[in-house]
């Protein structure tokens, strides 16, 4: 089902997998405002996260630009206004959009979140507690196409954001899931799995454990952009299929910890 500014799959099974910035796409009204080129926005976008939330059977992926709204934050500033709020980018050619505009692009962040209602309100149905994986990517070469990459130390290549949960609660899928990630041969080697080392988590995990407090466990997940080059755009398929494949690997580990759910609650 494709509702303009996401694409959803329903299917069986308690986890759903989201791709909050995976699109790049803007209304025309707002392309015509926008002062940023293609290449400026699609570095600060989560470009082929869709992919990888399909390897969920249910699935959630935007199709518009978080430079249009941004899905994974507060209502009040999911359209970007000034510098300040994206990166220092200069976003708008004049002035900012009219308010019709953002309530234009508002309307859409409503009708996203309440398709993400219904979709998770049908999963507490079906199977009592669900776990949302909100996957995403994240730049590690400020300083350009040619400088040097981010220290290691503080950036993981994938970051296990648990900041907006209760930890004690679902800790047993959390553990899961990094244990499981980190075993994965990943092209022979393991990958560097770390918790809220880089990121905590924000507005998406937020929304789900406050909404639904007792039977929804969302877990923000942040790749590295070592899967492509974050300055040209290219894709190093490879690497994009085996974190794919790494994916794909926990979702039976996280099934089996939410079918203990009950016993440990």
């Amino acid at each position: 089902m494709n509702e303009g500014i996401w694409r959803i799959r329903r299917s069986q099974g308690p986890v759903i997998a989201v791709a909050n910035h995976n699109g790049h796409e803007l209304r025309p009204e707002i392309a015509a405002l926008s002062a940023l080129d293609d290449a400026s926005r699609l570095r600060e976008e989560d470009p082929f996260t869709g992919e990888w939330a399909e390897v969920v059977p249910t699935s959630m992926v935007a199709e518009r630009s978080r430079f249009e709204v941004d899905l994974n934050r507060p209502r009040e500033t999911a359209v970007y206004m000034t510098a300040d709020d994206a990166w220092g980018l200069e976003l708008w050619k004049s002035t900012p959009p009219a308010q019709t505009v953002i309530d234009a692009s508002l309307s859409e962040y409503d009708a996203y979140y309440e398709a993400l209602e219904s979709l998770c309100c049908e999963k507490q149905q079906q199977h009592g507690a669900f776990v949302v994986l909100d996957l995403h990517s994240y730049n590690h070469r400020r300083d350009g196409p040619s400088g040097a990459e981010a220290d290691p130390a503080g950036n993981p290549e994938v970051n296990i954001g648990t900041g907006t949960m209760d930890r004690q609660r679902w800790g047993c899928l959390v553990d899961r899931l990094i244990q499981d990630l980190r075993a994965f041969d990943f092209l022979g080697r393991h990958l560097d799995v770390r918790e809220n080392v880089k990121f905590v988590g924000r507005q998406f995990p937020r929304w789900v454990h406050t909404r639904f407090p007792e039977t929804g466990c969302a877990i923000a997940i942040e790749m590295k952009k070592f899967f492509m080059d974050e300055w040209t755009g290219e894709l190093y398929s490879e690497q994009h299929r085996a974190i794919q494949n790494a994916l794909a690997s926990t979702l039976n580990g996280l099934v089996g910890e939410l079918g203990k759910y009950d016993a440990r609650n």
